[in-house]
């Protein structure tokens, strides 16, 4: 497992108890004795308006494909989660250098640092 790498993994719902697989961005290589990981949520339902954390990856364009993502979908940088690494089921793909930088900046301004 990879910082920038996109699995299949098992997420926490924001606001009921509950997990549901879905594709998620690794942010961190294992952390811990446990270990965990830190992993950013990506929903193919786009919203109307996107937020700044919000970077939209499409796997038609030569920065997506690499993701191996189905159909076009966000990453929404401000829904992160710490999860067990035994919830990662499968790795779908990656993302481009250029798609990690912007990452990057996003998460800088997200955090102020």
């Amino acid at each position: 497992m990879h910082p920038d790498d996109i699995y299949l993994a098992s997420f926490p719902f924001g606001d009921a108890p509950g997990m549901k697989l879905r594709p998620v961005l690794l942010l961190t290589d294992r952390l811990g004795s446990v270990p965990e990981v830190v992993v950013a949520y990506i929903s193919s339902v786009i919203p109307a308006v996107l937020l700044p954390t919000d970077l939209v990856i499409d796997p038609v364009n030569p920065d997506g494909a690499s993701t191996n993502l189905k159909t076009k979908s966000v990453l929404r940088l401000h829904k992160l989660a710490t999860i067990h690494a035994s919830a990662i089921v499968r790795r779908l793909g990656a993302i481009s250098a250029k798609t990690s930088t912007e990452v990057d900046g996003k998460l800088r301004a997200l955090f102020q640092l």
